[in-house]
C-alpha cells in the first residue's frame, strides 16, 4: 500500500510538471523562440545626434576588445562617446585615452564621476554623470552600453534606424555572451533562456503589455524619454538596473523593445564556475525583491519544473511505474525541445539540452546563496563595491 501511494505521488507530481511545461510551451509568449531580432527598419532622411555613455570600473582587461569597436562606428550623424571611469585602480581611464589616440574614430571623453552619494549604486551614479555631460550636447538618443560590449561597425545606425522606424523609446539588444569554457557552455545559454522565460521578448515589445525588461549591455534610449522617466534618478538604488530602467520607461508611457543580438557581443570571460556563480548570485535575490516567500516559491517552482521530470523517470523506472516514467519523460522532452533553439543561437551542440535540469539545479543553489549573502549583511557585490541591504545601511557606494 505504501509503495503504491509513493508511486501515485510521483505520478501526479510528474503530471503537474508536464502540465506546467505545456503551459510554458504555449502560453508564456513563446519565450523559447530565438527569432526576436532587430525589428524592421528604414534609414531616416536625417540622422539624429547620439551620445554613448559607458560606465567603466576596472575594465582594462576587456577594453582593448570593446572600446575600439565603439569608436569605429559607421554612423552618418553626429555621435560622441563618454566613458565614465568609476574609480578604477587598473588604469582603465588612461588605457581608454590611449586606445582613442591609437584607433581614432568617434570623439571620446573620459571623466571620473566622484564617489556615489547615499542611495546610489556606483554604476548608476556613473551613468548619471555621463548622461549629465551628454545632455549638454542636446542628443536625441543616448546609447547606454557596458565596457565589455563589442559592437559591429553598423550597430549604432541599425539601433537608431529601428528606434526611429518603430517609434520605440528604448531599443535594447541582449548581447551574445561569451561561450567557450565548459562552464560557460553549461550556464550561459541557460541564463538567457531563463531570462526570456521570465520576460518574454514578444510581450515586452507589445504596446499595452506590462512586461518590461532591457539588457543593460546595449540600451538605446530617447533622451527626452529619459528625462520624462527620471532616468537614472528614479532607479538610483537598483542592482538590476536594466529591468528597472525598462519599467520606468513603460511607467512613463514609453514603448520598449528587447531582442537577441546578432552583431553585439560581450567579450567578458567567465572561465570558472565561481565566476558565473558570482555573476548570478550577486543579483538573484534582488530579482525576488528580497522576499523570503518569493524565494521559497522560486525554489519550489524550479524543483517542480526542472528537477521533477528526470527524478520521475528514475523513480518510475525503479518502482516499475510506467505512467510515472511516461509523464516525467514527456516533461523532460518538452523542456529539452524548448532549450534547443537557444543552444543553436549560441552555436552549441544539442546534447547539452537534456542537461538543463542539472544547470537549473545550479541556478537554484545560486539563488539560495544570494539570499544567504543578503541575510549575512553582505548585499550585492560587483567590481569591488558592496551594495548594502535596502533595509539596513542606505549608503550604496
Amino acid at each position: 500500500m505504501g509503495q503504491t501511494a509513493r508511486v501515485s505521488v510521483f505520478t501526479w507530481t510528474a503530471a503537474v510538471s508536464l502540465a506546467a511545461w505545456l503551459w510554458l510551451l504555449l502560453c508564456q509568449g513563446f519565450f523559447w523562440r530565438t527569432d526576436v531580432r532587430l525589428p524592421p527598419r528604414r534609414e531616416p532622411a536625417e540622422w539624429p545626434d547620439v551620445c554613448v555613455v559607458v560606465p567603466a570600473r576596472d575594465e582594462a582587461a576587456v577594453l582593448p576588445l570593446s572600446l575600439p569597436s565603439l569608436l569605429a562606428q559607421d554612423y552618418p550623424g553626429r555621435a560622441e562617446v563618454f566613458l565614465v571611469d568609476d574609480g578604477s585602480t587598473d588604469g582603465t581611464g588612461e588605457l581608454a585615452r590611449e586606445l582613442a589616440a591609437r584607433h581614432g574614430g568617434l570623439p571620446l571623453t573620459v571623466t571620473p564621476p566622484g564617489e556615489p552619494p547615499a542611495g546610489w549604486t556606483g554604476k548608476l551614479w556613473a551613468v548619471r554623470h555621463g548622461i549629465t555631460l551628454a545632455r549638454a550636447r542636446g542628443p536625441e538618443y543616448l546609447l547606454l552600453t557596458d565596457a565589455d560590449i563589442a559592437h559591429e561597425q553598423d550597430s549604432l545606425r541599425l539601433l537608431v534606424a529601428a528606434a526611429r522606424t518603430g517609434g520605440f523609446d528604448v531599443v535594447s539588444q541582449m548581447a551574445r555572451l561569451r561561450v567557450e569554457s565548459l562552464w560557460e557552455r553549461l550556464v550561459v545559454p541557460a541564463f538567457v533562456y531563463f531570462f526570456a522565460q521570465l520576460y518574454p521578448f514578444r510581450r515586452i515589445g507589445r504596446k499595452g503589455s506590462r512586461t518590461a525588461a532591457a539588457a543593460g549591455g546595449c540600451v538605446l534610449l530617447r533622451a527626452d524619454t529619459a528625462e520624462r522617466a527620471r532616468i537614472p534618478d528614479a532607479i538610483r538604488h537598483a542592482v538590476i538596473d536594466d529591468v528597472a530602467l525598462a519599467r520606468a520607461v513603460k511607467g512613463a508611457g514609453g514603448h520598449v523593445w528587447l531582442g537577441l543580438a546578432d552583431r553585439v557581443d560581450s567579450v567578458r570571460p567567465y572561465p570558472r564556475l565561481h565566476d558565473l556563480w558570482r555573476m548570478v548570485s550577486r543579483s538573484a535575490y534582488a530579482q525576488l525583491r528580497h522576499n523570503p516567500l518569493l524565494l521559497l516559491g522560486t525554489v519550489a517552482g524550479l524543483a517542480l519544473v526542472y528537477l521533477v521530470p528526470p527524478a520521475a523517470v528514475l523513480a518510475g523506472a525503479a518502482g516499475g511505474s510506467t505512467p510515472t516514467v511516461l509523464a516525467g519523460a514527456a516533461a523532460w522532452l518538452v523542456m529539452t525541445a524548448t532549450y534547443l533553439p537557444m543552444l543553436r543561437y549560441y552555436r552549441q551542440p544539442p546534447w547539452l539540452a537534456p542537461l538543463l535540469p542539472f544547470t537549473a539545479f545550479l541556478y537554484l543553489l545560486m539563488t539560495v546563496d544570494s539570499a544567504v549573502q543578503h541575510y549575512r549583511g553582505r548585499g550585492a557585490a560587483w567590481k569591488g563595491r558592496t551594495y548594502a541591504r535596502p533595509d539596513a545601511v542606505t549608503d550604496e557606494g
